[in-house]
């Protein structure tokens, strides 16, 4: 088996070296030894890796994805994670829509100014009741009894 060194992985990944490092430091990859200074790879560390990127990208945190690694190294996700965090994705879509066609409607509003427009005076009055809500429920302490 033919070792890369951490240039090599960086070349072939886009990933900067201080990555590689944390991601060993962390455990997500692993090297095998050095060469040198130089930390040596095995070839398999380059689909790890993409596979890291693609949870990060998905919304994974760090944590989430090291423990979608078996000790193997070889990915073990399960399924009902997948599928809750498809939903959470579903769900951003469709807010993002949402907040495209807002800031379209706003941007092509007759109206002299932005306030003078009702669709925008309603959705602000909607922004801060929800606003409003979230931080109240973030406040709020336990009762004790």
């Amino acid at each position: 088996m033919k070792l890369m060194d951490i240039g090599e992985v960086c070349e072939r990944t886009g990933l900067r070296p201080s990555a590689l490092r944390y991601y060993e430091d962390v455990g997500l990859i692993s090297s095998l030894c050095r060469s040198g200074l130089r930390r040596q790879f095995a070839p398999e560390v380059v689909t790890q890796l993409a596979l890291i990127q693609m949870g990060k990208s998905a919304g994974f945190s760090l944590d989430e994805i090291s423990e979608m690694f078996g000790d193997n190294g070889q990915p073990n996700v399960p399924r009902e994670r997948l599928h809750r965090k498809a939903e959470d994705l579903q769900r951003q879509i469709a807010e993002l829509k949402a907040m495209r066609e807002v800031i379209k409607h706003v941007a092509d509003c007759p109206a002299p100014t932005h306030m003078e427009c009702p669709t925008f005076r309603r959705l602000v009055t909607l922004a801060a009741r929800r606003a409003g809500t979230s931080s109240r429920r973030v406040r709020r302490k336990p009762h004790l009894r």
